[in-house]
């Protein structure tokens, strides 16, 4: 096993602060436009690409005899009311990292680890989420960042095949990088599709956070290599870790 070289962070829950915000803007696009989909339905899916679950809820409702022109049409119009109530809220409400989010950044800056922001958004509210914490700065047409930027990489859900559980945007991060070997790539988020990511991807740990959109119960049912308060408390990790390596 080689010195860690990357990081990979989901966004809402993990590096942005939720309090369950998504989630109510996916129930009331749900609501506005007809699809019955329960709270811990909702919360269930979360981390995963948004449209890919407005497309499963709509055939769990419809059937599997649904046209298909039918099922195109319930899913595009879910769908774009979602991104409008979700694209007002991040450009009208706070957005802020979570605990301890600022200073890992910056020790991962500091020894040289890549660090790589995931998320099931599409490119648009991802860059609105970006702009509004500063961490566009330095960031490429490729949004890869230069020196000074505080972070390496973004990918959305909606630049890769498939979007989470699936692990394609871990991959595309180590190939951005360079990096051929899993065991040299750490995985975190706070959601059960963020651990299966990392687990599918061969990551060296695939580790959950319990401040964020699920508890500590709801995640340790997932297949974890650790459960951490906060990401003060994998900074705390790392140091230890990367001491002994």
């Amino acid at each position: 096993m080689g010195p860690l070289q990357l990081v990979v962070l989901d966004m809402a829950g993990t590096t942005v602060r939720d309090q369950h915000e998504v989630e109510a803007c996916f129930a009331q696009a749900a609501a506005a436009t007809g699809l019955q989909a329960t709270a811990s339905r909702i919360l269930a899916a979360q981390g995963q690409a948004k449209r890919a679950v407005f497309e499963q809820l709509w055939l769990e409702q419809l059937g599997t005899a649904a046209q298909a022109e039918e099922l195109t049409a319930c899913v595009d119009h879910s769908y774009q009311i979602f991104q409008d109530v979700l694209e007002t809220h991040y450009r009208t409400q706070p957005v802020l990292p979570t605990q301890g989010c600022r200073e890992l950044l910056a020790f991962l800056k500091s020894r040289g680890i890549r660090i790589a922001l995931t998320t099931g958004f599409y490119r648009k509210v991802t860059d609105i989420i970006l702009h509004r914490l500063g961490w566009d700065q330095g960031l490429d047409a490729q949004y890869r960042g230069n020196e000074h930027a505080i972070i390496d990489l973004s990918i959305a859900s909606d630049e890769v095949a498939v979007g989470r559980p699936a692990p394609l945007m871990i991959k595309k991060a180590m190939q951005v990088f360079g990096i051929t070997d899993p065991q040299q790539v750490i995985n975190v988020g706070d959601t059960p599709s963020d651990l299966e990511s990392g687990r599918q991807a061969g990551c060296r740990y695939s580790l959950g956070l319990t401040n964020g959109t699920h508890t500590r119960e709801q995640l340790a049912v997932c297949p974890n290599d650790g459960l951490l308060a906060s990401l003060a408390e994998l900074q705390q990790l790392l140091e230890k870790e990367l001491v002994l390596t």
